[in-house]
């Protein structure tokens, strides 16, 4: 790929876009939202597959786990959205993280990532959107380095740079697979967590007043919601970050409508917690986001517009 058509993959698309979306389902509640967000926008978003990923924490009791339970929780949001077409079109990913960085850990996730993107070009990329650990796209580079130049990685991960370390969740359980990626010479979106995307924090109030009673998956998605506050917070006024639909989100960002982007040093993760960077290649960097009219597009979305008719 040369420097032009690099540069060019880095900017929001202007027409309709092919993607799949790589996710860690079960991890929170913000993924739930993002797939719904997805799959309501499908004016200028072509899925074409999803993928379960890794991950462990509290909610699961190994990355295999993790994987498996967001798996199943896939397919809950196709029957809510009544989309089950794409109950095919989803797939295991990785049980474990990248051993190191350069063993890649096989799975159904990044065979149908291999073979789906040789089907596309630098002049017309699949756009792979990544919201959580990246164990199955590393592990789809490290099988086929050429398909780097036939993607586009939408990735929210990481922190921002003015953050004090880089020990963020995805990008935290595999630092093999986040160099990976960042060293794959694909063209590479980043949505750091905080310091940028914290930025996009909902409370439950207004969840509760605009989804309450719209259908069902809102009542589910309120239901994921309460569970989480209940689990940490109950009684006291808090709000969530809906961290993953701002990586959806990235692709439909047309004139900055939902954020602000830079091109910026490419980072490579280190694994004491910092950055290092390579100054002489690039990435797309967000570094705002406009937290209202994303707000207001995903309500708008996930109602059809009901809810904005009270």
């Amino acid at each position: 790929m040369n420097a032009e058509q690099y540069f060019k993959n880095l900017n929001v698309p202007i027409t309709k876009v092919d993607l799949v979306l790589d996710t860690d389902t079960f991890n929170e509640i913000d993924d739930q939202f993002a797939i719904a967000y997805l799959l309501a926008s499908s004016d200028k978003l072509n899925l074409k597959a999803l993928y379960a990923a890794p991950f462990f924490n509290n909610h699961s009791e190994s990355p295999k786990d993790g994987m498996l339970k967001s798996y199943e929780e896939i397919f809950k949001l196709l029957e809510l959205t009544g989309r089950r077409e794409f109950i095919p079109l989803t797939f295991k990913g990785s049980e474990m993280y990248l051993p190191d960085e350069n063993t890649p850990v096989l799975s159904a996730a990044s065979e149908d990532l291999i073979k789906r993107a040789q089907e596309y070009s630098a002049e017309n990329p699949l756009y792979v959107v990544a919201i959580g650990a990246i164990t199955n796209v590393a592990s789809a580079l490290l099988q086929k380095p050429e398909i780097a130049e036939k993607i586009v990685i939408v990735w929210l991960g990481g922190h921002g740079r003015e953050f004090h370390d880089t020990k963020e969740f995805n990008l935290y359980q595999d630092v093999a697979a986040s160099r990976v990626i960042f060293k794959s010479g694909a063209p590479v979106v980043q949505l750091p967590c905080m310091g940028v995307v914290s930025g996009f924090s909902v409370s439950y109030i207004e969840m509760e007043y605009y989804l309450r009673g719209q259908n069902a998956l809102c009542d589910f998605l309120l239901g994921r919601v309460k569970d989480e506050i209940d689990s940490y917070a109950k009684g006291l006024a808090v709000s969530r970050v809906l961290w993953d639909v701002t990586a959806v989100a990235w692709i439909l960002n047309d004139n900055n409508c939902f954020m602000h982007s830079r091109l910026d040093s490419l980072p490579i993760p280190e694994y004491d917690g910092y950055y290092a960077y390579d100054r002489s290649r690039f990435i797309r960097y967000i570094y705002y986001i406009n937290r209202d009219n994303l707000v207001s597009d995903l309500f708008f979305k996930l109602t059809d517009g009901k809810c904005f008719a009270k």
